[in-house]
C-alpha cells in the first residue's frame, strides 16, 4: 500500500496505460507483474484475453503517489468471426484516450502477420508509445537488439524496454517509467482495488483459464464460461454456479471426461484459486451446455464482458 498522507504537498498522479500486442505476447502476465498480483488470466493458448480488463497498479515516483490504470486488451489480429471482431474492437477501444500505449512483442514467435498491421496502425496514433520486448530470459541478445532497432524505425517509440513478464526481470524499471509519465490528478479507484472486473466475471475467467490449462489443444478456442449465479451465503462463503459452453457434443464429452473426472478436476482447481483470490470458502458448481452458435448470442457476449459488434 502507498501512504497518500505521508507528504500532503506531493500531488497524486493518475493515468491510463493501454497494453496491446499480437495474441499470446504475454500481455496478461505483464499486467499481473505490474499490479503485483493476479488480475488477468494467462494461458499458453493464443487469444486467452477476450474483454478489456483493467488492472490497477500503485507506485510512488518522485514522492508522488501514483495510480496506473492498466488496460489489458485482447490480442489484436485479423478478425474473421463476430467474436474476433468484438475482441479486436475491445483492444483498440482500450488504447483510446490512454496516456501511454505499451506495445508488447514476443521476440521469439513475433507473429509477423499480426505484428506488422499493428505497427502500421500505431505509427499514425498520437498517444505516447512504448515498445516492450518480452522474454529476455529466453531470447538471444543480438537478434533482440536488431529487432528493437527495426521496430523503432517503423514507429516513433518514446522508450524501449526489455523485460521478462514471467519472472519480472526489467519490470521495476518499466513501472518507474510508466509512473513518471502519468499526469497529476486524483485517483480513479480506491487504494485497495486491483481490478475493475466484478468478482462474478473474474470467477468465470478463472474457470476458463483452468479449461485451457487442463485440456490444452483438446478443446478449441470457441468455448466460453457463462456466469449464472454468484451469491454470498450467511456464513460468509460464496456459492458460484457457472455454465461451460461448447459448440459440439464431442467437446462436451471432452470437458466432462470419463465418469466426470475432468470437469471435477477443473472445478477443484478453479475453486482452490477462487478461495485464494476471494479470501473466503467457495462452493463452485459447473455444468456443460452445447450451444452450436453461441458466438451469435448477444446476451452471452455481454455476460462474458464483450460488446456486441456487427
Amino acid at each position: 500500500m502507498i501512504d497518500t498522507q505521508t507528504n500532503p504537498l506531493s500531488p497524486t498522479r493518475c493515468g491510463m496505460v493501454a497494453v496491446i500486442g499480437a495474441p499470446n505476447a504475454g500481455k496478461s502476465t505483464l499486467v499481473n507483474q505490474l499490479v503485483g498480483q493476479k488480475v488477468a488470466i494467462t494461458s499458453a493458448k493464443a487469444q486467452t484475453t477476450r474483454a478489456r480488463m483493467l488492472g490497477i497498479a500503485l507506485h510512488e515516483i518522485g514522492g508522488a503517489p501514483t495510480q496506473m490504470i492498466l488496460v489489458d486488451t485482447p490480442g489484436i489480429f485479423a478478425p474473421r468471426r463476430r467474436l474476433d471482431r468484438a475482441m479486436v474492437s475491445a483492444a483498440w477501444e482500450g488504447a483510446e484516450s490512454a496516456d501511454a500505449v505499451l506495445l508488447l512483442v514476443d521476440p521469439i514467435k513475433q507473429r509477423r502477420h499480426e505484428l506488422e498491421p499493428l505497427l502500421e496502425a500505431l505509427a499514425n496514433r498520437s498517444e505516447r508509445k512504448i515498445l516492450v520486448l518480452n522474454k529476455v530470459d529466453r531470447a538471444k541478445k543480438e537478434p533482440l537488439l536488431a529487432l528493437a532497432q527495426e521496430l523503432a524505425v517503423k514507429v516513433d517509440f518514446a522508450e524501449i524496454f526489455f523485460v521478462s513478464a514471467l519472472n519480472g526481470e526489467g519490470v521495476p524499471e518499466l513501472k518507474d517509467h510508466l509512473a513518471a509519465m502519468m499526469p497529476e490528478g486524483e485517483w480513479m479507484y480506491p487504494e485497495d482495488q486491483v481490478s475493475d472486473a466484478s468478482e462474478r466475471l473474474l470467477a468465470a475467467e478463472i474457470t476458463r483459464e483452468q479449461l485451457y490449462q487442463q485440456l490444452h489443444e483438446e478443446l478449441p478456442y470457441d468455448s466460453a464460461v457463462r456466469p449464472e449465479k454468484y451469491e454470498v451465503r450467511k456464513d460468509g462463503s460464496v456459492e458460484i454456479h457457472q455454465q461451460i459452453v461448447v459448440t459440439r457434443d464431442n467437446q462436451r464429452a471432452i470437458v466432462l471426461g470419463k465418469g466426470g473426472s475432468k470437469i471435477k478436476a477443473i472445478g477443484e482447481a478453479a475453486r482452490k484459486e477462487l478461495c485464494e483470490v476471494l479470501g473466503v470458502k467457495v462452493h463452485l458448481f459447473l455444468h456443460v451446455k452445447v450451444l452450436e452458435n453461441w458466438a451469435e448470442d448477444k446476451e452471452l457476449f455481454e455476460e462474458i464482458g464483450l460488446d456486441w459488434v456487427r
